[in-house]
């Protein structure tokens, strides 16, 4: 790959022995392990069947077993999924960096685990885990901010028999109905410690390198990050093929994560 973009990348990478890198990472990592994106062009794309009206609490309020359903069905989805070589050459790359005594850190808005499954350890996962549910009601100890259940635990079968507001499993602790352990549209950051914004700005203030990679540019995490990396004076990249980076001082390496970041990692080991 000669771009003048993955060059930029390379030597910024290759720099001064203080550097840190921050990556962060959208639905497009994920779109060649078969996890349809929201905003792309993929056919399989979910932006356009309402997710801004169906990912959120209110709906989950107004029909918890429909909320749960769409969750289900991407839960599903990602379980058969596996890590591709993107993320595995993000794993790589922590290694490198670790090895040369430099901090990396990779923040998803991916719900999916695909980071984890293939290895990835300074990993904050800002919009929550399909591997979790949490319960719904305030003040439980399974519950915000802290709380959470692991699905392997939640019994769906009488949903999954019969999909209804009463069949929507309950808190172990409470009886109160257990959600998706996700950041819905209409809630903030700071709802749940998991969600770590906090570590999130900090990795961001620190890092000399930030990398976004299939991301739309159109969540809050990516302007957050955005501004401190801006503020300052980080170099910045985007990883995408459909170059979304825009003129915002975002350098734009124009391909598919999968193919750009094994090859960063070739030219880094080599």
């Amino acid at each position: 790959m000669t771009s003048s973009g993955f060059e930029a990348l390379l030597g910024a990478v290759r720099g001064p022995a203080s550097v840190n890198v921050l990556v962060l990472t959208g639905a497009g990592i994920s779109l060649a392990s078969g996890i349809p994106t929201f905003r792309g062009t993929d056919p399989g794309a979910v932006w356009s069947n309402e997710v801004m009206e169906k990912g959120t609490h209110a709906f989950f309020q107004r029909a918890p077993h429909e909320s749960w359903k769409m969750y289900l069905q991407r839960f599903e989805l990602a379980r058969a999924a596996k890590p591709n070589a993107a993320h595995r050459a993000l794993v790589a790359w922590e290694a490198w960096q670790e090895a040369q005594g430099r901090g990396f850190a990779v923040v998803t808005q991916n719900v999916d685990s695909l980071h984890e499954d293939a290895g990835s350890r300074q990993l904050v996962k800002v919009h929550g885990s399909l591997r979790l549910a949490r319960c719904s009601a305030q003040g439980c100890e399974l519950g915000a901010p802290r709380g959470t259940v692991p699905m392997a635990s939640v019994d769906f079968s009488a949903f999954h028999a019969n999909p209804s507001p009463e069949t929507v499993p309950r808190c172990p602790r409470c009886n109160s109905r257990l959600r998706p352990h996700v950041l819905w549209f209409d809630e903030n950051y700071t709802e749940h410690d998991t969600y770590e914004i906090e570590r999130t700005l900090i990795l961001a203030r620190q890092s000399r390198v930030i990398v976004f990679v299939g991301t739309s540019f159109s969540v809050g995490v990516t302007e957050l990050v955005y501004r401190r990396g801006r503020k300052l004076d980080a170099r910045m990249f985007s990883i995408d093929p459909s170059n979304v980076s825009l003129d915002r001082g975002i350098e734009p390496v124009t391909a598919r994560a999968e193919e750009a970041l094994p090859e960063l990692v070739r030219a880094l080991q080599s």
